[in-house]
């Protein structure tokens, strides 16, 4: 169980906002495999106010994700309240402010992990936001802008101090990138010096990683990302291990290909067949990966732009690994 501002989640299991791969298509299979929230891919705020056709797209609500969070970056505070307001409008639960992307484009626009270098900034960011909405405002973060100053607890505080209903520390520097380990340690300094929800992220590949982030963070949920690529229920395995300490096993090899063919299908409706082909290319390589043939098949994938054909690859290569786990039963 955990609440942000007047919502309950059933769980304390979240799906991390990723870039070109948390879209509506992934997000609704995680959602339906059991997650407690779903947030959007990080959208820039200017874009959106700018309605962007792509952008919009990435935060298109559906029901089925109720409660749904989005994610918003920038830096100008007018502009980002501004973006709120709009996604307020859209059906969204709960804005999600981005103070952790690490990447280039995004830092030398001073969003993202670059706000924690300037915290009075970061505080007008965070103020602005929370005033323009009713709904939670949330936080993601990172450790700091580099060893010498990781200064998230500080910031955490301030950002309690503004309003914020609950902070995502993921355990690394900006300067880190996606390089080192994630230092779960640390996130329990975040924690110690707010009251709010605090839920730790970063390298959570298995359920026991999981398990000891939260031992060591103190932290009252966790956010899986890279985790749960190709595995749409990889979250719900999570969850149930930390409530029970069982392991839930992976669905069978039928039951993941339909999963596969029904996330084809969602990408191929939401993006046209172009943009959806190329979209898909990814996740197929992510499904089949520590399967046997799928070097070839990720090879073969990545050469086809038909989508009958496209299918054809899928059932040849999973229906001989369906019967031949099938004969071992």
């Amino acid at each position: 169980m955990l609440k942000i501002g007047p919502i309950q989640l059933e769980d304390n299991v979240i799906l991390a906002p990723m870039s070109g791969v948390t879209d509506m298509p992934f997000r609704r299979l995680v959602k339906r495999h059991g997650a407690a929230l779903v947030i959007s891919e990080m959208i820039a705020s200017q874009a959106m106010i700018r309605l962007n056709r792509q952008t919009m797209k990435m935060a298109t609500n559906c029901a089925e994700e109720h409660p749904m969070a989005v994610q918003l970056a920038g830096c100008d505070p007018e502009v980002m309240a501004e973006a709120a307001k709009l996604n307020q409008d859209r059906g969204a639960a709960i804005i999600d402010i981005n103070m952790g992307c690490p990447v280039k484009k995004v830092v030398n626009g001073h969003a993202g992990s670059a706000l924690m270098k300037d915290e009075a900034h970061a505080a007008k960011i965070i103020e602005a936001t929370v005033k323009a909405v009713p709904l939670p405002v949330t936080l993601k973060m990172r450790t700091g802008w580099n060893d010498e100053n990781r200064n998230a607890p500080r910031l955490a505080k301030i950002a309690e101090d503004c309003g914020i209903q609950m902070i995502t520390i993921h355990g690394r520097t900006r300067c880190q990138l996606y390089n080192g380990k994630s230092d779960w340690s640390f996130i329990r300094k975040v924690k110690e010096a707010v009251t709010i929800p605090v839920i730790g992220n970063g390298d959570v590949v298995c359920e026991e990683d999981a398990k000891e982030l939260l031992e060591k963070s103190g932290a009252d949920g966790v956010m899986v990302g890279r985790g749960c690529y190709g595995k749409p229920w990889f979250l719900n395995q999570v969850s149930h291990y930390l409530k029970t300490g069982d392991k839930l096993p992976s669905p069978s090899l039928s039951k993941q290909k339909e999963t596969l063919i029904e996330h084809l299908d969602h990408m191929l409706e939401h993006y046209g067949t172009d943009t959806g082909m190329r979209m898909a290319r990814k996740h197929m390589g992510w499904y089949s990966k520590g399967l046997f043939g799928s070097t070839d098949f990720r090879v073969a994938v990545n050469q086809t732009s038909d989508v009958a054909h496209l299918k054809e690859l899928i059932h040849t290569f999973y229906d001989p690994l369906i019967q031949h786990h099938q004969g071992d039963v």
